[in-house]
């Protein structure tokens, strides 16, 4: 029982390896992309637009198996040191540097997309990924903007005016009571 067991496990797990497990390595590099950021350019949460292109290359040869894009902004690799769940892996299905998608559409030879960068993105150094997909899903080319063109996203503090304005509110409100109760104690004292 326990053998029968461990040769499906053994089977599913080799059978899983061999379909659609796309590899980094393996995929051509036949997208030109393109990030309107300038290089080391620091961009704000919620408030600043990238403007991303994208397009066959030359030598790319053909396109007739792309049904999708995929863009994704993606950690670049000084801000994945020591942080185990930024890290690039070759099989695509554990990597983890592009976890967030600027788009997903039907695959045209050229594109463009503008993303405002969203609140939740984290505080990071970030280049732009485009994956060219399968009618499965599945990444069969890509292009980047690295090695150059990496800007910074700095993400929302989480401190708004209306915060400030309470913080600063109650802690008058708190002064004022401090200071009326010991005047209260201090003339009870007295008499």
């Amino acid at each position: 029982m326990v053998m029968a067991l461990l040769v499906v496990v053994l089977a599913a797990g080799c059978l899983e390896s061999a379909t659609g497990a796309a590899m980094l390595s393996q995929l051509k590099p036949t997208l030109a992309v393109t990030a309107s950021p300038t290089p080391n350019q620091v961009l704000h949460g919620g408030e600043d637009v990238i403007t991303v292109t994208w397009s066959l290359n030359a030598t790319a040869g053909t396109e007739a198996e792309y049904k999708k894009v995929k863009v994704s902004l993606c950690y670049a690799p000084v801000s994945q040191k020591e942080r185990e769940w930024r890290k690039t892996h070759d099989d695509l299905k554990k990597d983890k540097t592009c976890q967030f998608t600027v788009t997903e559409q039907p695959y045209a030879a050229t594109g463009k997309v503008e993303y405002r960068v969203a609140l939740d993105i984290p505080t990071a150094t970030y280049f732009v990924r485009a994956y060219a997909l399968d009618a499965s899903g599945t990444q069969v080319a890509y292009g980047q903007t690295l090695p150059g063109a990496t800007f910074d996203v700095i993400s929302i503090t989480g401190v708004t005016t209306s915060i400030k304005v309470a913080a600063a509110v109650f802690s008058t409100f708190s002064i004022a009571s401090l200071a009326f109760f010991f005047y209260v104690e201090k003339r009870k004292k007295n008499n």
